[in-house]
């Protein structure tokens, strides 16, 4: 089949939050360049980076310094086509400089006349000051593809006239390598059934998110005898947070640090349950049809909870009142329920890998322009 002329001549730039040893967003990068490799066999493809030299050895593609604004230019400059994203980028939770420095991109690209397009972000939260600036800096946004509805309610009012559709994220279309992930030296192979992970992260209210955590650890060690292990995605700082809660646990969990995204997923598919804060570690559980607690830190977990219509309750809320009694019946619900909640997410995990596919379709358009 011969090549459309546009895909030969394409040069993208993404800009995200890449390089900073983050499992979760590392995920969305390997993706996102894996299918870019595959639809756009001929097209160039670089990457703003907080080490562009590993990003560039690890994916065989350019990657740029990403605070080198000199070096911003000139690659935006010679792309032809900028994406923004994916994950949160477009919040102020953060800060304020960090909504600059990502819609700052965006409006240098708009300026330089380059197809620029928000990709599968999830948006906010945003304090007026956020609004504005996404308002100002977007303006001739071409295109945009958001993870969930509540993103596109927000994102509209402020890139009028730009489409936005309603997608999902990249890392639904995930697929494990043909030669299956030995977990065994890592202590997750057989031996650790029945597995229970836990991805967390420091969160508002930390000391009420332990409590909750530890207790639903314990009940799973103590009632079930579980095998549980924390599963740091954010490196040394999700590490710690790991530790924080493991200290509080009269059971003994573990702490096992694993490299790469094919460990991490093949680890996620082989779990009975999984108790997330972190994002990507609620996508890959959908994706490979496990159970999962979950604590909606951010509004993009409560979006993801609400788009695969997951019928258990969070195990804790930021900011909300923690009742032990809730945790157990809420980890006694999931253990005993567990076939179910499989088959339902595996149904889900369907819908979710087509819309996601739909990131691209409305990519493809915005090349063909």
């Amino acid at each position: 089949m011969v090549e459309p002329a546009p895909h030969k001549r394409v040069r993208f730039l993404l800009s995200g939050y890449y390089g900073f040893n983050n499992l979760g967003d590392d995920a969305l990068l390997q993706i996102i360049v894996a299918q870019l490799k595959t639809r756009y066999p001929y097209a160039a493809i670089d990457v703003l980076s907080a080490t562009p030299e590993r990003t560039a050895h690890e994916l065989t593609i350019e990657a740029t310094p990403r605070w080198d604004q000199g070096a911003i230019r000139a690659a935006i400059a010679k792309a032809d086509v900028v994406l923004s994203g994916g994950g949160g980028l477009f919040q102020t939770a953060t800060s304020l400089k960090s909504l600059f420095y990502y819609a700052g991109i965006v409006r240098t690209a708009i300026r330089a006349g380059k197809k620029t397009m928000v990709f599968a972000q999830s948006i906010g939260p945003l304090d007026f000051l956020g609004k504005q600036t996404i308002r100002e800096f977007c303006k001739g946004l071409q295109a945009a593809t958001v993870r969930d509805a509540r993103s596109k309610a927000l994102l509209a009012p402020l890139v009028s006239g730009t489409p936005i559709e309603v997608t999902a994220d990249p890392v639904f279309l995930y697929d494990p390598p043909e030669t299956p992930v030995d977990l065994t030296s890592a202590g997750l192979g057989a031996q650790s059934d029945p597995l229970v992970l836990v991805c967390v992260r420091k969160t508002a209210h930390q000391n009420d998110g332990v409590a909750a955590i530890s207790a639903a650890v314990d009940r799973l060690a103590e009632r079930y005898g579980a095998h549980v292990a924390f599963l740091p995605f954010g490196g040394t700082v999700d590490a710690e947070a790991s530790t924080t809660i493991i200290r509080k646990c009269r059971s003994k969990p573990t702490l096992v640090p694993l490299e790469g995204l094919e460990a991490v997923a093949a680890a996620i598919a082989r779990a009975k349950l999984i108790v997330g804060v972190r994002l990507h570690a609620l996508i890959l559980a959908v994706r490979f049809g496990v159970p999962f607690l979950a604590v909606p830190y951010d509004p993009k977990v409560s979006a993801l909870l609400a788009d695969v219509h997951y019928p258990l309750a969070p195990l804790w809320v930021p900011g909300s009142h923690v009742a032990l009694r809730h945790v157990e019946e809420l980890v006694d619900r999931a253990w005993e329920r567990a076939p179910e909640l499989a088959a339902a997410l595996s149904t889900e995990s369907v819908v979710q890998r087509a819309a996601a596919e739909r990131n691209f379709t409305a990519l493809d358009a915005l090349v063909r322009r």
